[in-house]
């Protein structure tokens, strides 16, 4: 059965300028998300890895329209949203929310849970105070938390908590697309496993899609569908979760895999060490952006840029061993 494509982006690239010259005019750019393009499906959760810097919370924030691209396209729903207005935004914001890593800094602190959760229904429905009362306490309730809990304020709460408000706002109107940007990053580990959990859960009961952006790759096999692993701003490879942990094919997606800790003996890799640091987005390398710290680097990898390739079915690279 052909699945359906609810998030598309085409060729995507953002650049911010930093740096002036005596007339005000930027002397450089932060080369944050270059030519980047991936479908998102229906009912799937894509997560978005790689390390700080990659490109991969911008590529979020492009998502969501809270930052336009430089050029490049994104369609949602059918619908291409990538240079419209804040006010034809304002209802699509419905159906595509966001859940931030800072589960504190993205709660109003002078606002009460119930006003927090109930603010997305004041923009976009006319219901009435009851009704928007019986939503915020059936939430609190489904995201593990109390109608008792709606009188309080942010600081009352632990961080793990405070996430689950972050969860429950995200979803008071329904949405159907939501963008978890390092949504456990700030948790202790204990209470990690359990917002995944809750996560998993939800996407069951509402049929939700999850765009899904970590840094960690443990974190992102027990939550994932399919996985795009970013570096330097360039998606450098897309697969299913099975398919990129079992048979990566790109250097940089092998030294990420060969990092992580694994409790078996008998399933441990030799861990692959990169050298050199991570290049300046300000100032990128020519031709393939890793090539500077990869082991299988050769004489065209300093020449050109490697396009993405599909190698087997829903398995892409960009990587010249594969070109």
């Amino acid at each position: 059965m052909e699945k359906n494509v609810i998030l598309s982006l085409k060729n995507v690239s953002k650049t911010f300028p930093v740096g002036k010259s005596l007339l005000g005019r930027p002397t450089k750019f932060v080369h944050a998300v270059n030519d980047v393009s991936f479908d998102v499906y229906e009912g799937e959760t894509f997560s978005i890895v790689g390390e700080s810097g990659c490109g991969k919370s911008t590529t979020g924030r492009l998502i969501n329209h809270l930052l336009i691209p430089d050029s490049g396209e994104i369609w949602f729903q059918g619908k291409e949203i990538s240079h419209i207005s804040q006010d034809e935004m304002r209802p699509i914001r419905k159906d595509m929310q966001m859940i931030f890593q800072d589960p504190a800094g993205s709660l109003n602190p002078r606002m009460r849970v119930s006003e927090l959760i109930e603010e997305p229904l004041l923009i976009h429905t006319d219901m009435s105070a009851e009704e928007r009362a019986k939503i915020v306490n059936n939430l609190l309730k489904i995201v593990g938390l109390s109608d008792k809990h709606a009188s309080r304020y942010p600081h009352e709460f632990s961080g793990g908590q405070k996430q689950r408000i972050g969860i429950a706002r995200a979803l008071t109107v329904n949405p159907h697309l939501v963008i978890a940007d390092e949504p456990i990053s700030a948790l202790d580990v204990s209470i990690q496993a359990q917002v995944l959990n809750l996560l998993h859960k939800l996407q069951e009961e509402y049929k939700l899609t999850y765009v899904f952006i970590s840094h960690d790759l443990s974190v992102v096999e027990m939550i994932s569908d399919r996985i795009a692993v970013m570096y330097l701003g360039f998606v450098v490879e897309t697969a299913p979760k099975e398919m990129l942990y079992k048979t990566p094919l790109h250097p940089y997606t092998e030294a990420l895999l060969s990092a992580i800790p694994q409790v078996d003996a008998d399933d441990r890799t030799e861990r692959i060490h990169l050298t050199g640091e991570v290049p300046s987005p300000s100032d990128p390398p020519s031709g393939c952006p890793f090539h500077t710290r990869c082991p299988k680097a050769c004489d065209i990898c300093s020449k050109e840029i490697p396009q993405l390739k599909e190698i087997e079915k829903g398995h892409f690279v960009a990587c010249h061993l594969y070109q």
